[in-house]
């Protein structure tokens, strides 16, 4: 006979989820700050497939509703960090945020990459048009560990090679940036809107002395 003593998980990759109160009205508002900035701009090409995306960093806009979504990001990182305890004094640190908007109508999608020189990415949820079933629409994310295959056969939850979610509108999404991820792609005849960023760390100087 045996007896555990102790059990931890190393190595584990966070995925955190938080819902901003009273979103409605919030993304009604950035929904109409979408269409017209997409008036005005083409977009750029990045992991957008037949979508729209934003140029230049779309949370230093002074729109409204933009400046309300970025306090929510803020403190959705700050509530990421508590969450994997991290033990950097937050005085110490410079928090940069670097965020677009895509647009995918009818058929875009996004395709796997990750956002290399960040620490937290993530997204906002503006429209996620609803389906039945399916996997329209859904983010998905790969294991960043490698070797896997042999351990499939166990069939554990803990050596699943990817996991894909639907997030509803109102919700951010926070996962670390080195993390591979896709969309699939929009099989309805609505618009699918998102605002996705990237949050980097770097040190505050110290002051010098007099």
């Amino acid at each position: 006979m045996i007896q555990l003593e102790r059990s931890e998980t190393l190595f584990s990759t966070p995925l955190l989820r938080f819902v901003v109160d009273d979103h409605a009205a919030l993304d009604a508002a950035l929904m109409a700050e979408g269409a017209r900035m997409r008036a005005l701009d083409k977009g750029v090409a990045k992991s957008n497939k037949g979508g729209w995306h934003s140029q230049g960093n779309l949370l230093n806009s002074d729109a409204a509703c933009i400046v309300t979504l970025r306090k929510a990001v803020e403190q959705a990182i700050a509530a990421a960090n508590h969450k994997v305890k991290a033990t950097a004094d937050p005085d110490t640190l410079r928090l940069k945020l670097f965020g677009w908007m895509n647009i995918n109508p009818p058929g875009g999608f996004n395709a796997p990459h990750t956002h290399p020189g960040a620490h937290w990415s993530g997204v906002y949820y503006v429209a996620q048009p609803a389906v039945e079933d399916g996997t329209s629409g859904m983010i998905e994310f790969l294991d960043p560990r490698s070797d896997l295959p042999n351990w499939r056969i166990l069939g554990a939850k803990a050596f699943r090679p990817k996991r894909r979610i639907r997030p509803q509108p109102g919700e951010i999404v926070i996962f670390p940036s080195y993390l591979v991820h896709w969309v699939y792609p929009n099989e309805t005849p609505q618009e699918r809107v998102t605002i996705a960023f990237n949050a980097t760390f770097k040190k505050v100087r110290d002051k010098a002395v007099d």
